[in-house]
């Protein structure tokens, strides 16, 4: 029986020798389609070859691509684990034409690895076309041998694809496999058809067409082939299974779960470990391909996916957190055939085990809060909206989630009132993300590298060089000549484009009738768009240009460039395996590194950090750059950007010795990283690193920023001057500064003491007019004082004073400090049976604008805005007293 991995392996091998470009799977965050919030097909990545914007090397190509379906369009989240063939996460294989064959070929191959390579029974296979394809019907019939009642027309959109309103299009023949009567179910297109007898194993889409906004059609000059076979089924198929989670790498994984969980993985918690299975693959993907979890966007989306695989966990009885002990499971599963997934282990076992633990927390108080809801219901009732959102807003439960913990008790929820309350909410959260794909204008230099072809860029080597000016953009359109703002291309140039977190180069080109001052370099499609502005005369297409990069600039750039190498396996030393880039900006004056990491670095961490930074700038070895495979730089140890698409060939850049190593002994080197940026010669051309410290950047992500070179020397110069400014206001040494500070901290609170000492002595003298004699009320003796010039903390001392003074009886004092007023009452302990200090104090408040008081029977405090009624609120005290 052939296993999930020998199956992809087939494939892929099969169209390999039909002379396809085995391609690797794109990231799950779609690079080159805005409107896409994860990849969920094998054209994704080929979508500018099908419209013909973009070119490639091949014209035949074959993918087994990582997809996730569970947000946005498509999302098959809520069928996960109950269904057969739902999942979350999925491998599409296909092969792809890009204008070399189409449908007798599509078909040929098509038949030939179904039947003879996966030895499938013809006779249990039939197709569907599109009702008016007369020419795959005949191609079908030719090619399989296959009669009539097992080419089934289909008059509707099923069988007919588009990539969208406009655009590409074209007829589709699916082919099914016919399970036997044993099944119920009939033929696609029939009144059964949503049965399981007939399953759909592959799709052919025949890119024939374009179509415009006003419905016409026409046929396209490049007619193109798109397919796509889901290997979770066609396993299935296979391997004599109906159910896809009886497939070896799925029934592994929920083998895992029961493992981990001590219960049967076919008992009652059977859908819980399909759920756990299906979740764990498309949460460990998301992660390896950068995204992280958060509250919008496609954060959002996999916090979902966790907290409902953490409920199902939880459903079967664990206590502690499980999804991140299933993830060597799936490496050893998957890890061979996508190496993101080894590469980045240790964060997603952090990211999952810090969600899940986090959500466990409220796990229980948001499903008894569900329980309490039900119990208000009558029986079979749905739950209103409100509590929905409750659940949701309170708990972090997503409505999803709550649906399916309502599925399992036979009950449903006010869709429309969730949303109702929700609706702030969700607009916002439709908005936080706009896909991550080239800018709205790609097409036009997808046009340029087609007509011109791409830009050579000489930067690694100079900062100086000729080229010819191949296109001029403005606005958006191609000009002839250019006065002003402009975009500009050439074909080859020094001027680094923004990528990889390193800031786009500035300088000057020059042409016979102009220069242009360049602000920033971007790429687009391999396109080099200088981003300009004419300031002298004028320049043009066709024209010959001197390109001159900034080499101050650059410098600066390149020596935080390749700081942040060294920083990054500095923070990986000082905090573990788990830390990974998230971001970074390399500028001239600064840079900055976002990192996977859970809380703040404390001050030692980050002095360590410092420290070992300096260290190797100090040791000034080479930095050496080498081109090679990307598998070869991983076997190297090199690190890599997670989800970041790389070619066939990169660049690996290393610096840094490790102790005792030995001069360019392999596997020694400090720090090895696929990098496409300019870095410095030496790392003593960095020339110094100040450690600006961490902060928080986004959930799970921490900040860290810095400075070199001439600005980490401005820094400390600046540091430096204020040090000196500070010890001649203290007129002492920059070295004796701290010790003379805290000296006049010392100083300042004996004086701060003394003060406040005087302050209470003055106000139980009286000030001028003297300390009142105490007066007796209702057998009382009772003792009110307004005093000024102390503050409300010095009131408690002094009551204690004047109570001692008068040995048994009552003493309020009133405080005018200012703006303010405060009040202190106390009572000798002999009396707080028959009056107490807290009534006497609110008494008082009441009178000076206040609310209320506080503190014991013998001492409470209070305070009000209106010192004016100091006198009032004294005699306010003695009216309580008198009512005593």
């Amino acid at each position: 029986m052939p296993s999930l991995n020998d199956i992809r392996s087939t494939f892929l091998s099969y169209f390999e020798r039909h002379g396809h470009r085995v391609v690797p799977s794109s990231p799950l965050v779609p690079r080159n389609d805005p409107t896409l919030m994860f990849t969920n097909a094998g054209m994704v990545q080929f979508k500018n070859c099908f419209t013909g914007v973009e070119k490639r090397d091949y014209v035949r190509a074959t993918t087994a691509q990582k997809c996730v379906r569970a947000g946005g369009k498509h999302n098959d989240l809520d069928n996960v684990g109950y269904t057969a063939r739902h999942h979350t996460f999925f491998e599409m294989l296909g092969n792809f034409s890009f204008g070399d064959y189409f449908k007798e070929g599509a078909i040929t191959f098509a038949w030939e690895l179904l039947t003879k390579d996966f030895d499938i029974p013809k006779d249990r296979l039939l197709v569907t076309v599109y009702h008016t394809d007369d020419e795959a019907a005949a191609l079908w019939k030719k090619i399989a041998g296959l009669p009539d009642d097992r080419i089934i027309r289909i008059p509707t959109k099923d069988n007919f694809w588009q990539m969208g309103p406009t655009g590409p299009c074209g007829p589709c023949t699916e082919i099914f496999y016919d399970h036997g009567d044993k099944i119920w179910g009939g033929p696609p297109g029939s009144a059964e058809e949503d049965g399981d007898r007939f399953i759909e194993i592959w799709n052919n889409v025949f890119m024939q067409n374009e179509q415009f906004e006003d419905g016409s059609m026409r046929t396209l000059d490049m007619q193109s082939i798109d397919t796509g076979m889901g290997l979770e089924r066609i396993g299935a198929l296979l391997q004599g299974k109906t159910d896809n989670y009886d497939t070896d790498l799925m029934r592994y994984l929920i083998e895992a779960s029961a493992n981990a969980t001590s219960t049967d993985p076919d008992g009652p918690g059977k859908v819980h470990h399909r759920v756990i299975a299906d979740h764990l693959r498309s949460t460990s993907f998301l992660i390896a391909d950068g995204v992280m979890p958060s509250n919008d966007g496609r954060g959002y989306v996999l916090r979902r996916i966790l907290r409902r695989a953490a409920r199902h966990a939880h459903m079967l009885g664990a206590k502690d957190p499980v999804m991140y002990r299933l993830v060597p499971a799936l490496i050893r599963q998957m890890g061979a055939a996508y190496p993101e997934l080894v590469r980045a282990e240790a964060l997603i076992e952090e990211t999952l085990k810090l969600e899940e633990a986090k959500f466990g927390q409220t796990l229980d108080r948001g499903l008894k809060l569900l329980d309490d809801e039900l119990a208000k219901l009558p029986e079979g009732a749905e739950l209103p909206g409100e509590a929905a959102f409750k659940l949701y807003d309170t708990y972090g439960f997503p409505l999803d989630l709550t649906q399916d913990a309502l599925r399992e008790k036979g009950r449903t929820v006010d869709t429309n009132g969730f949303d109702a309350a929700m609706a702030e909410q969700k607009a916002k959260a439709r908005a936080s993300w706009a896909g991550s794909g080239e800018t709205k204008d790609a097409k036009i230099w997808f046009e340029i590298a087609a007509d011109k072809g791409v830009t050579e860029f000489l930067g690694y080597d100079t900062e100086a060089a000729e080229g010819q000016i191949l296109a001029l953009v403005e606005d958006g359109k191609p000009v002839k000549t250019a006065k002003g703002k402009v975009q500009i291309v050439v074909n080859q140039t020094p001027f680094y484009a923004e990528s990889g977190g390193q800031v786009g180069d500035a300088g000057i080109i020059r042409t016979e009738t102009g220069e242009a001052h360049v602000t920033d370099t971007r790429k687009v499609a391999g396109v080099f768009i200088h981003v300009a502005e004419v300031t002298m005369g004028e320049i043009s297409q066709g024209q010959g240009a001197q390109l001159e990069v900034d080499h101050k600039r650059r410098s600066a750039i390149r020596a935080n460039h390749s700081a942040t190498h060294l920083l990054n396996e500095a923070l990986r030393r000082a905090l573990g395996d788990h830390v990974a880039q998230k971001g970074s900006l390399n500028a001239e004056d600064r840079l900055r590194f976002d990192f996977s990491h859970s809380k703040a670095m404390t001050p030692e961490e980050v002095t360590r950090v410092e420290h070992e930074v300096n260290d190797f700038i100090r040791q000034n070895t080479p930095v050496t750059t080498r081109i090679m495979t990307p598998d070869d730089a991983r076997a190297l140890g090199a690190q890599a950007l997670f989800g970041e698409k790389y070619g066939d060939e990169v660049r690996v850049v290393s610096m840094g010795e490790l102790p005792g190593s030995g001069k360019g002994t392999d596997g020694k080197t400090y720090s090895i990283e696929l990098c496409g940026g300019t870095h410095v010669n030496r790392t003593g051309d960095i020339g110094a690193f100040v450690a600006l410290g961490d902060s928080a950047s986004s959930a799970g992500v921490r900040r860290f920023e810095a400075l070199t070179g001439q600005a980490a020397l401005d820094y400390l110069k600046a540091q430096d001057e204020k040090l000196h400014e500070v010890a001649a206001v203290l007129k002492t040494s920059p070295g004796e500064v701290v010790d003379r500070v805290h000296v006049l901290a010392e100083e300042r609170r004996h004086l701060a003491n003394e003060v406040a000492q005087l302050r209470r002595e003055l106000a139980m003298a009286g000030g001028a007019s003297g300390t009142p004699e105490a007066e007796e009320i209702n057998g009382i003796k009772f003792l009110g004082q307004v005093v000024s010039g102390v503050t409300g903390k010095d009131l408690p001392p002094l009551v204690d004073a004047l109570k001692e003074r008068i040995g048994s009886g009552a003493v309020v004092v009133v405080a005018d400090t200012g703006d303010k007023a405060a009040v202190a009452a106390g009572v000798t302990g002999d009396l707080t049976t028959r009056v107490s200090a807290v009534d006497l104090v609110k008494a008082a408040a009441v009178v000076l604008g206040g609310k209320g008081g506080g503190g014991r029977p013998d001492m409470a405090q209070a305070g009000g805005s209106d010192p004016s009624k100091a006198e009032e609120a004294v005699a306010a005290v003695r009216a309580v007293i008198a009512g005593v």
